[in-house]
């Protein structure tokens, strides 16, 4: 029912135990007294060095599943990698291949959308700073209290049938939590269906509606059901959360910074150029005059 995401934090640690993991598989140890490069040639491709920079940031767009291996076999992976790409492109720069019309106008394309992203990146960075981070913390967030929150136990089972016999039980003086660890399909059985506070917006809205509209001591009288199947709530409790330290939302708030950003940038780039828009039939569709962006100059 709660909603969740993750972060991978796979490109530092490959960027901190690869160059260890490397040298000892593919050579000797150096001399104690040799200092380390920062940044050190992991192999050649006619004589043209592939740096543990390119590595690391290969790293970065793995797919979820090769995260799991460890840095000394995904170093050697992806070196392999980069030397296939640059014999690849060795060869095709023999066959003149960037000169083929369709190929550079490609890559082009590819050129144009870094150069996109790099504009928008500089914009959003000079906009999304700490200092604006604390000062949207202390606006929204500071001395201010947290939601209204809910402490539950649940119980998750398959039909409505056996959610109903559930309650049956739990009328008749049965205990939630040890139903919950023999009946409940829900990962959380195995501590009496404990879903610990959360706020309406963390739950799927049908499971948060009924486990608000409980008292302390209540359970559902009849099964609420969800996507994930048929659901007995416990209310254990009610509180206002308390105040959120800024390192519990700071990521949230950037988020929220950089969205706002991007969307200031959009509409200031589409201020300073004349736009048109054809519809199927070719004439021209009128256009909405766009909002002004925010600290653009209105007496122009």
């Amino acid at each position: 029912m709660r909603h969740s995401s993750t972060l991978s934090a796979l490109a530092l640690a490959l960027a901190l135990a690869a160059p260890a993991a490397y040298a000892q598989t593919t050579a000797p140890a150096a001399p104690a007294a040799a200092p380390a490069d920062a940044n050190p040639v992991v192999a050649t491709v006619n004589g043209s060095p592939i740096h543990m920079s390119e590595i690391q940031a290969d790293a970065q767009s793995l797919p979820p599943q090769a995260q799991q291996l460890p840095p000394e076999q995904l170093l050697p992976m992806l070196v392999n990698q980069e030397i296939d790409r640059k014999a690849l492109l060795i060869a095709a720069q023999k066959e003149d291949l960037q000169k083929d019309p369709e190929v550079a106008k490609r890559m082009q394309d590819a050129a144009n959308i870094q150069l996109e992203n790099a504009y928008v990146q500089k914009a959003v960075a000079a906009q999304v700073t700490d200092t604006a981070v604390q000062a949207y913390y202390d606006q929204h967030y500071a001395n201010k209290p947290g939601p209204d929150q809910v402490d539950a136990r649940h119980i998750l089972v398959k039909t409505k049938a056996e959610a109903e016999d559930i309650i049956k039980q739990l009328n008749k003086g049965a205990d939630f939590a040890k139903l919950a660890e023999k009946d409940s399909i829900d990962p959380g059985a195995k501590n009496g269906g404990e879903l610990g506070w959360f706020s309406k917006d963390e739950m799927v809205p049908a499971f948060a509606d009924a486990a608000f509209a409980l008292k302390k001591g209540e359970y559902t009288k009849t099964p609420v059901q969800t996507q994930f199947g048929w659901h007995v709530i416990l209310n254990e409790g009610h509180r206002t959360a308390p105040t959120p330290a800024l390192a519990d939302v700071q990521q949230d708030i950037r988020q929220k910074l950089t969205d706002q950003a991007v969307q200031n940038v959009l509409d200031q780039v589409r201020g300073q150029v004349k736009i048109q828009v054809f519809g199927p039939d070719g004439k021209p569709v009128p256009q909405t005059p766009a909002a002004p962006a925010a600290g653009a100059d209105k007496s122009k």
